[in-house]
Order: C-alpha cells, then structure tokens, then sequence
C-alpha cells in the first residue's frame, strides 16, 4: 500500500523539545533556544540548556540531552547527521568567550552519521568529525578532520587543521601533537559536506511547511 497525498507531504512526524528533567544534579529545568530557520527532523531530541542557532541542520535520531552536563552550544551553519548524540559530564566544562559550555560546537561543523560528542569539549569551526568518531574531554582546533571510528579524549589539544586518520585513538598530547595536516581530497570532502548540508534547512522547511509537529509543538 502506498500512501499518497495530493495536497503536499503528510508531516506525521514528530520530535520532542522540552526543558531537562530536575534532579539533583541540574534541578533548574531550563527550554533550549532554536531559531526559527534551524530545522529539526524527524524523531529529533533536544532537552535543557541548548541552543541552536541559524541555518543548522539536525537530522532525524539525533539526541542534545542537555540534562547532566550543561549548557550546550551550537553555532550557525552546523550539520548533526542521523544518529548523532550530544551528551555531557556533570559539572566539566569549556571555556569559551569567558563563559562555561559542557559542549560547544563551532561554525559550520558537520558531524556525520553515529558520532559522539561528550562533553566536556569544544569544536572549533569548519570541523568535520566522521561516521561513528567520538570526541570527548578534548578541545579540537578549527579546520580538523576526525575520521571514520577515529576517538580523541583525554584532554588533548588539536592543533587546527589536524588530521586525524580513520580509526586511530589520539588519547594522549604527544599523539595529537604528531598528527599530519588534512589532505586536500580530506579537505574537499568536509567542504562538499557542509555545502550540501547549509542547503537542508530551507528546503526541508519548505518541504514539511509551516506545521513543525503533527502534535502541535512549536520552538
């Protein structure tokens, strides 16, 4: 069977935005903060102290569970691919701005399908973080390029435009400070990436119209 509608697309979908759950670890429930040409998809999570600003795309099964470790902040012209989870340890930060994040993403930084970023960290712009990589308790520099099941923790630094290859555990800073600088074809991917992705809240805003959630909810 096949469902067609002459009238547009269905829009049955929906997704859950909402303040964190108070406990004791974070007993002040706070809403995120999405502008309005931000687009979530399908099935999305965001709960807590987010915020989202213009032009980033989150895919469908992504989870922002600001409920531990708090705030979270991502830039504009961000892409979070299907299946990406932001999460973070009570009481760690970053410092940015002179202000304290769990976790805090840069302009323009893709990160692919399945991948984990756990904060504390921070993302410097134009990053691209690859299908199923994790980041956690790092701070990576702008223009780097983490690949495929690649891990950065333990309190490194990447240097910008840092490469690091598929697979590989940068868990100490004398193995951050050996990593090469991204290949041009590496780089072009990233650039193809984020191209293609700044173009998807629009268009899905188009697509699924003015009514976000078949349930009425609103940001």
């Amino acid at each position: 069977m096949f469902l067609t509608n002459p009238y547009g697309p269905y829009n049955i979908y929906s997704y859950f935005i909402g303040t964190n759950p108070p406990t004791s670890i974070n007993p002040n429930p706070i809403f995120p903060k999405i502008k309005k040409n931000a687009f979530l998809s399908p099935f999305t999570f965001v709960v807590g102290d987010v915020t989202i600003l213009d032009n980033t795309y989150i895919a469908p099964f992504v989870s922002i569970r600001a409920d531990e470790g708090t705030p979270f902040y991502i830039e504009s012209d961000c892409n979070l691919q299907d299946g990406v989870i932001l999460h973070g340890l009570k009481n760690k930060y970053v410092e940015v701005n002179g202000k304290n994040y769990s976790i805090y993403l840069g302009k323009r930084v893709s990160c692919a399908h399945g991948s984990l970023i756990h904060g504390p960290c921070e993302i410097g712009q134009d990053v691209f973080i690859g299908f199923k990589a994790t980041v956690y308790n790092a701070f990576v520099g702008a223009g780097c390029f983490i690949s495929t099941d690649a891990v950065v923790t333990g309190g490194v630094t990447l240097k910008p435009n840092s490469f690091v290859p598929p697979g590989a555990h940068i868990d100490t800073q004398a193995k951050a400070n050996r990593l090469v600088k991204v290949p041009k074809n590496e780089e072009e991917f990233a650039k193809e990436v984020q191209r293609v992705n700044q173009e998807f809240p629009s268009a899905y805003s188009v697509l699924f119209g003015k009514t976000k959630c078949s349930c009425g909810l609103r940001y």
